[in-house]
């Protein structure tokens, strides 16, 4: 028999459902889509969840604590309200083992990389959570992930497609829409940390991020920028790219 060991990872149960279900990338071969789409949902920062968070982040980084569990203490109605983090996650510079387990999370804020500290993340069953921001790669630390890589697009096992990307020309970075650009912010370039004001490239690559393989967001200021990041991972995708239903993969690997 094995332990659970994310027993005391998730809150407690309500009459309601704490999040919502997705099927969007399918589960295999057969059933993936020839296309998919960003979530388009909005944060409420007027909700009791938001607000809720907002002081557990506050706490936890005035604390200095270690492991950051934070849905752990939301109530279930208030945990289906959080769809991203808050900025101020960046503030969580001591926290080592970050544990976001059955979350409704859409997106992860590029804050994130902030967290330099960080060795465990484990956002394992937020199966919204189909993409994860370059930032992520800041965490240089990082050692350990427990992803549900079969929710991912472009996962190996069984590819599921990328949402297509808008080239630069038609994007306004002052007025983005998540259910195009898949976040309604992008300050600054996820490469070189300079503003994002003139122009957005927007680009896939994806990445090893600890144990995991992970198709990550890339914001950019510039095609030059875009031109300094590496080549994916191999058996994914060599160079970056803007996804969509025709872009070529690499064989699924079951």
């Amino acid at each position: 028999m094995f332990g659970n060991r994310f027993a005391d990872a998730a809150g407690p149960a309500g009459a309601q459902p704490d999040r919502d279900r997705c099927g969007c990338v399918g589960h295999s071969t057969r059933t993936r889509p020839a296309e998919v789409s960003f979530h388009a949902d909005r944060q409420d920062t007027a909700s009791p969840g938001w607000r809720h968070l907002l002081a557990l982040i506050d706490e936890a980084a005035a604390d200095g604590r270690p492991v950051f569990k934070p849905f752990v203490e939301l109530a279930p109605e208030e945990r289906r309200q959080i769809i991203t983090l808050p900025p101020t996650i960046a503030g969580l510079t001591e926290v080592r083992h970050l544990v976001l387990y059955g979350t409704n999370l859409v997106r992860l804020p590029p804050e994130i990389g902030a967290m330099t500290a960080l060795e465990v993340f484990e956002p394992y069953t937020s199966h919204r959570l189909h993409w994860y921001p370059y930032e992520l790669t800041r965490c240089t630390r990082l050692r350990a992930s427990t992803v549900s890589t079969r929710v991912l697009y472009g996962n190996v096992k069984f590819r599921p497609p990328f949402p297509s990307l808008p080239p630069a020309s038609e994007v306004d970075p002052a007025r983005l829409d998540p259910a195009v650009s898949g976040t309604d912010r992008a300050g600054t370039c996820s490469v070189c940390d300079g503003p994002v004001s003139a122009e957005l490239h927007q680009v896939w690559i994806s990445q090893a991020v600890a144990t995991d393989v992970l198709p990550l967001l890339v914001n950019a200021c510039s095609a030059a920028c875009v031109a300094a990041l590496p080549r994916g991972h191999q058996g994914y995708v060599a160079t970056p790219h803007r996804g969509g239903p025709g872009l070529v993969q690499p064989a699924s690997r079951r």
